[in-house]
């Protein structure tokens, strides 16, 4: 009698079906990150609200709004959170409550309190949070944040949401990610440096020996080996590989003209049946187009060469990350075990071959990343030995994704947005670049930088007040010329575009608000999963012709 399997527990059945698009992108490890993070957002404006209300959803596990500001008639033109029945009441409580509505897994928290007076009388506050994000801020306010969550190394994001225009700033000291869905990843497939089980099964073959049924059942990896093992020994070099288009096609040729030639009907890889119709080998096709990337040397992406010479490596403490730790396991895998090499991937392509020598085929790949994991692992523990930190820091399953992943690791080391303010860095040097450019959208980021500093002399927002919207025309763009000139800039910023920012207000569009919210809130996601790259480190949209852009300052 077949057993029956038993069933999952309710709580993890449940929670697979209300999160399974997502379980899709991050998988299990990143949902987990997900849901024990802290969020902390500074200002429950309609942009503060949409970024939270992404996040909320999909499972965010707490958030703590910081807020000293009562509801508005001007918020509830924009804001879906806060309703006319609450103006004078709290706004970030009210946000707070309607906000948690959405998802009974999120806690959500409130502080009535002014931002500069926590950062005097509670900086450690803010050492608590996963991320720290921003709406509607002034310039000492940024510098002071910037500058606490820089020493802290807390993610800080700068947004703001004008009118047709919205801006995002992200501040990382440093980010380390292992990117488990990249773009473009070659197939790990070792077939210039099989390792001894594989180059054993391959030798195990005998493609002469096989009839017309068995050799349409090979996978196209042995016929890649066993070329390049002719062609090697025609050319008398057996550490050579084919990277020239012409020698890749003397090996598709070989390919091609080495199809078993039976005594009817066989000719480069096409078997006429006796029905008249034509049945192609499908196998030895595949190889045919897999000789472009089948035969790409098994070496150290550059990537993750600069990460294993990192100066992180050479003194390891309690206080390093485990991404350090599994760096420096790795490091000392490559350097013996590897043999200059990364654990082998043990992931197969799909192709055409009969399933049992196909699974006999995979199995191989698979029980060598396994033994290559254990290695990695065992020296990890030792690690953790070394530098007095428990062996559960690190788990097996931990290093299996590394290890997995190991040619798409990285590390990004980010600037600090009060360098920016303060005048320091290369940020002069890349606006300047950007200005050349009639296109670009750094026109807005430059902008922006003026009305902070329209505020930070004039206590109020250019055209806030609607007699006075001509007035401050010329008013911000002095504030607009002084910043220009402390960066060395010649160019100046469009009349159209002052005149247009002074039109707004400090005004805030909901459609416009909900985009940059999502926007933000695809970035808080890559920074909390980690395995997504995060933008680097500037993003302006432009709602009027639906343009972004992003730059590096």
């Amino acid at each position: 009698m077949m057993a029956v399997p038993s069933p999952k527990s309710p709580e993890q059945s449940e929670r697979s079906r209300k999160y399974d698009r997502q379980l899709r992108l991050w998988g299990d490890q990143g949902q987990q990150d997900l849901e024990t993070a802290h969020v902390c957002l500074i200002n429950a404006t309609a942009l503060g609200t949409e970024i939270l209300k992404s996040l909320v959803l999909p499972g965010i596990g707490a958030f703590t709004i910081i807020d000293n500001e009562v509801i508005t008639e001007e918020d509830i033109g924009s804001n879906f959170f806060l309703t006319a029945d609450r103006i004078g009441e709290k706004r970030g409580s009210i946000a707070s409550q309607l906000l948690c509505e959405l998802n009974p897994d999120t806690r959500g928290h409130f502080i009535d309190e002014c931002l500069l007076k926590l950062l005097d009388l509670n900086p450690g506050l803010f050492n608590t949070f996963t991320v720290v994000v921003t709406t509607s801020l002034h310039e000492k306010e940024i510098i002071d944040l910037s500058h606490k969550l820089w020493t802290y190394n807390i993610p800080l994001l700068v947004c703001q949401s004008y009118g047709f225009f919205g801006s995002m700033r992200l501040q990382l000291t440093e980010h380390t990610m292992i990117k488990t869905h990249p773009d473009n990843q070659n197939p790990d497939l070792r077939l210039d440096c099989p390792f001894p089980k594989l180059k054993a099964h391959f030798d195990s073959y005998d493609l002469e020996a096989l009839d017309l049924t068995n050799h349409l059942h090979v996978p196209y990896l042995v016929i890649l080996y066993k070329h390049l093992e002719k062609w090697r020994n025609d050319i008398g070099d057996v550490n050579m590989l084919p990277e020239a288009y012409k020698q890749k096609q003397v090996i598709r040729e070989n390919i091609k003209n080495k199809i078993y030639h039976f005594d009817e009907y066989v000719l480069l890889g096409i078997r006429k049946h006796e029905n008249g119709t034509m049945h192609h080998e499908e196998n030895f096709e595949e190889a045919i187009r897999s000789v472009n990337f089948a035969y790409n040397r098994t070496s150290l992406p550059e990537n993750v060469r600069l990460i294993l010479k990192d100066e992180k490596l050479k003194n390891l403490t309690s206080n390093s990350q485990p991404f350090w730790i599994m760096v420096k396991a790795l490091k000392d895998f490559v350097d013996n075990e590897g043999c200059g090499r990364l654990p082998v991937r043990g992931t197969l392509p799909d192709m055409t071959a009969d399933t049992f020598k196909y699974i006999s085929l995979q199995q191989l790949y698979h029980e060598q990343a396994a033994k290559d994991a254990e290695a990695v692992y065992n020296r990890v523990q030792q690690l953790l030995q070394d530098i007095n930190l428990p062996d559960d820091t690190i788990t097996e399953q931990d290093i299996k994704i590394f290890c997995k992943h190991a040619s798409e690791l990285c590390v990004i080391r980010g600037t600090q947005i009060a360098d920016e303010y303060e005048c320091k860095g290369n940020t002069d040097n890349e606006i300047s670049q950007s200005l050349e450019d009639p296109d670009s959208l750094i026109e807005h980021y430059i902008i922006l930088r003026g009305i902070e500093r329209f505020y930070s002399e004039y206590y109020t927002y250019p055209g806030e007040i609607d007699e006075q919207v001509e007035p401050d025309i010329p008013k911000l763009k002095l504030c607009i010329s002084k910043l220009l000139s402390e960066w060395g800039c010649m160019s100046s910023a469009k009349e159209d575009s002052i005149h247009e920012y002074c039109r707004y207000g400090k005004s805030e569009l909901h459609s416009v608000s909900s985009f940059i919210g999502g926007c933000v809130s695809h970035e808080i996601i890559k920074i909390i999963t980690r395995q997504y790259k995060p933008v680097n480190n500037s993003f302006v949209f432009n709602a009027i012709n639906c343009s972004t852009e992003s730059f590096t300052l």
